[in-house]
């Protein structure tokens, strides 16, 4: 929706791991998977899980409705 925007939040079971997650903000009209990354500051490292819980969006919504993201990534790596 082009009212809407999200933030993703570490889950904080990750921040107790050593582990960290970098994220961009999701701009409302967006439509495409994300991408992130994943810092391990636990010097033993850290084995993920398939399907583990990571992150936590935050949806935020905008006080008016914006003309959308249009940039080059709209409908990235969507099959």
């Amino acid at each position: 929706p082009k009212n809407i925007m999200a933030l993703a939040t570490p889950r904080s079971s990750l921040l107790r791991c050593g582990v960290t997650i970098n994220t961009a903000v999701w701009d409302a009209g967006y439509s495409g998977r994300s991408q992130s990354l994943m810092v391990v500051y636990n010097p033993q490292g850290f084995r993920l899980q398939r399907n583990a819980r990571i992150v936590q969006l935050v949806f935020l919504e905008l006080t008016g409705e914006t003309e959308g993201y249009h940039g080059a990534y709209q409908g990235e790596n969507i099959d």
